[in-house]
């Protein structure tokens, strides 16, 4: 290499740069330099999205204002439409298919309102995840945030809108005889656990939908499928009584039978235990933290490539 003397002279140094042999990765290393855009680490990546909070929750409230705006009834279209389709399913499976056989009376219709506005919750939340991403590529690509604020907002969005709902779900449990009672407590446990579930699930949807936006025509006949054999409409309990036990148990363990249960115990009285599988708080848990755990780190992994492509 060359250097220059104290008096001006230019000369031959033997001796190598520090910096000669590095390659690029190792350069950026050495001087502290980041790629643009790069996942942060886990710990770092939760505080960044802590740091968004107030965001996530006023996009959550724009969105949700936004949903129904151009409609004549604006948000009442929130109760309206899980609320019509009880009185379909009640047409159906109450009127013609008589399932509600068996309950006690005047449960049949507190437990077929719940249980549709209980899975509509998460339906909800994941149709919305799946395109929490690809449905907001402007917003993705334009501002640098952590892109799990997308689908947390979407699910927080779905839980403020079935807490507007449960108005009508007390009011209907009160007019079939189930007064409020210390088991409604139980509620708020419920909705949390829940609402970690449905986050998760978000998460994971909101990665897939990123990369095969395809997903969200799928997903309404996956979620289809979900809601009957999860017992929106009917007992499980009941509708599979002298079946093998363990298809029972399988059934009612699904996680959306388990809100839905759980919700119902808590909500309708003369709804026993009889129908709750054993141990369902700690099921109810375990998918609580598996899911949201789990599809966060799954969504994490992915973070520098959203919006690419």
């Amino acid at each position: 290499m060359s250097e220059t003397t104290h008096d001006g002279a230019v000369a031959v140094s033997d001796r190598p740069s520090s910096d000669e042999g590095l390659t690029a990765t190792e350069l950026a290393a050495k001087y502290g330099l980041a790629v643009s855009g790069a996942r942060p680490g886990l710990v770092e990546y939760v505080r960044q999205l802590w740091g968004r909070r107030h965001f996530i929750l006023a996009f959550s409230q724009a969105k949700l204002t936004a949903q129904y705006s151009q409609a004549r009834l604006g948000q009442l279209w929130q109760v309206a439409t899980p609320l019509l389709n009880a009185c379909v399913y009640y047409l159906i499976f109450g009127l013609i298919l008589k399932v509600s056989r068996g309950m006690p009376q005047g449960t049949y219709i507190p437990f077929l309102v719940t249980g549709v506005f209980v899975f509509t919750f998460t339906q909800n939340s994941i149709m919305a995840g799946v395109r929490a991403i690809s449905g907001n590529l402007g917003l993705v690509r334009a501002l640098r945030f952590p892109r799990a604020a997308l689908p947390v907002s979407f699910a927080l969005q779905q839980l403020q809108q079935l807490l507007f709902s449960m108005i009508v779900m007390f009011l209907v449990a009160v007019g079939f005889g189930s007064y409020p009672r210390l088991s409604w407590l139980l509620i708020v446990p419920v909705l949390v656990l829940q609402f970690l579930f449905n986050t998760g699930l978000a998460l994971i949807v909101a990665r897939l939908g990123a990369k095969t936006p395809d997903l969200a025509q799928l997903m309404p006949f996956v979620l289809r499928t979900w809601m009957y054999a999860s017992g929106v409409m009917f007992s499980l309990h009941q509708i599979l009584a002298g079946r093998p036990a363990w298809v029972i148990r399988a059934l009612q363990v699904n996680p959306a039978a388990v809100y839905m249960d759980l919700m119902r115990f808590a909500l309708i009285r003369g709804y026993g235990s009889e129908n709750l599988p054993p141990h369902v708080w700690v099921i109810a848990l375990f998918w609580a933290v598996v899911f949201f755990v789990g599809g966060f780190v799954y969504f994490w992994k992915a973070e520098e490539r959203y919006g690419r492509g």
